[in-house]
């Protein structure tokens, strides 16, 4: 990780926070104790700053530093907000085409789909600030850059997004197995936003009751899925075809 886009040290990373800092996300020692410690973890709660637990080896990885038990991530860019994104591109008069990442954690798929996204058109891409992959130097490098001229957008609930999406004319297509309807025989003309899910759990089914349609790619072999950037790329894809 690059040391400019990383804060180390409890206080650090508390006025970091305070100050309007992109931290992406917190890496906290996992027996780490004390008032400064609960003061951190109080401020991240309040600023939905997206922390996990880890050993300190994890931590001696990240930095040489004194870090106290705690190691924050900087994100190279700045977010968007969801709100004003749509209504840039509904202002533009070009059919939308949004990504909605529900809960992908590893950082190289992340720009690997932000690098399909980029060369498909997409207008912005959506995760949630808990729980998702951080935009970190592999996201950058396996982005080849994409990761800057894609917008992306934080929010606190996919849900939420889903729901503002579908009150602005977008229609959201969930990408699972768990349906009978073909990629192929849906249409993905009219303003749309595709729904990835997490590589272990697809998408949550909380949110697979509320898309207005749901999506699979044809499998022929023996292996039953695909990495969620392959089927990304095929999805978005799929809509280049259909709007040229």
């Amino acid at each position: 990780m690059e040391k400019e886009h990383q804060i180390f040290g409890i206080r650090a990373i508390i006025e970091g926070i305070q100050s309007g800092a992109a931290i992406d996300k917190v890496f906290i020692q996992s027996d780490a104790q004390g008032d400064l410690m609960k003061e951190l973890l109080k401020v991240m709660k309040q600023k939905s700053i997206n922390f996990s637990y880890v050993p300190v080896e994890k931590l001696n990885r990240l930095t040489s530093n004194n870090h106290q038990g705690a190691v924050a991530t900087i994100s190279p860019i700045a977010f968007h907000d969801l709100e004003t994104l749509i209504e840039q591109v509904l202002e533009s008069g070009k059919t939308p085409l949004f990504l909605i990442l529900d809960q992908l954690s590893d950082a190289r798929n992340f720009g690997a789909i932000i690098r399909t996204a980029e060369c498909t058109g997409v207008d912005g891409i959506i995760v949630q600030k808990a729980g998702s992959a951080p935009v970190n130097g592999d996201t950058v490098k396996t982005s080849a850059g994409a990761v800057f001229n894609v917008p992306i957008c934080k929010v606190e609930h996919i849900k939420d997004a889903i729901f503002h999406l579908q009150g602005s004319g977008i229609k959201t297509v969930a990408a699972t197995e768990k349906t009978d309807n073909n990629i192929y025989d849906i249409s993905l003309k009219e303003p749309v936003a595709i729904i990835m899910g997490s590589e272990d759990r697809g998408i949550n089914p909380s949110v697979l009751k509320i898309v207005d349609e749901k999506a699979k790619l044809p499998m022929f072999g023996t292996i039953g899925s695909l990495n969620v950037s392959v089927a990304c790329g095929a999805f978005l894809y799929e809509a280049v075809r259909q709007r040229q």
